[in-house]
């Protein structure tokens, strides 16, 4: 899998855990053996999960994946904002089917990094989301990654 964080790849140390596989550290588990997690350990949420599924575990668990089954499929930004609302501070992840076409968006909802496969990756490589990074410095949304919104600017020039 590649790795993304502001607009380059870079390295994970962290690894999906196979279904029935024990668990180590830097694991991201299913959200369904999230119970079986101690140490150092991540959650794969997916995009339709009730954020009550969750909250219990936002002061233990260290990297939230939200999973993206098609580009197409908004629910995740959705699910990110309401985890960061809910009070999680650690490494917040976009996994599978994400553009850089979207990255201003994903970061804006709260995101940290972008997970993607590899086959992705060779397709869409690091200029990409560089160039995405850069696309849009502006947002009328008030968001994590930038906190001054359109509607701000507007007010304080008036």
């Amino acid at each position: 899998m590649a790795l993304i964080s502001e607009g380059k790849f870079i390295p994970d140390i962290w690894h999906h855990a196979a279904p029935e596989a024990a668990i180590a550290d830097h694991t991201i588990l299913p959200l369904e053996r999230i119970a079986e997690a101690t140490g150092a350990f991540g959650v794969l949420l997916p995009n339709d999960a009730e954020i009550a599924a969750i909250k219990p575990f936002l002061g233990t668990v260290s990297v939230i994946a939200i999973n993206f089954p098609a580009f197409t499929d908004g629910r995740g930004f959705s699910l990110a904002r309401l985890v960061r609302r809910a009070g999680f501070t650690g490494e917040l992840r976009a996994f599978g089917n994400v553009l850089p076409d979207q990255y201003a968006a994903i970061l804006a909802c709260g995101f940290d990094t972008v997970e993607i496969s590899p086959e992705r990756a060779a397709r869409q490589p690091e200029a990409n989301w560089t160039a995405a990074l850069g696309g849009r410095d502006h947002a009328y949304q008030r968001g994590y990654h930038t906190k001054v919104s359109i509607l701000n600017r507007r007010r304080a020039a008036k």
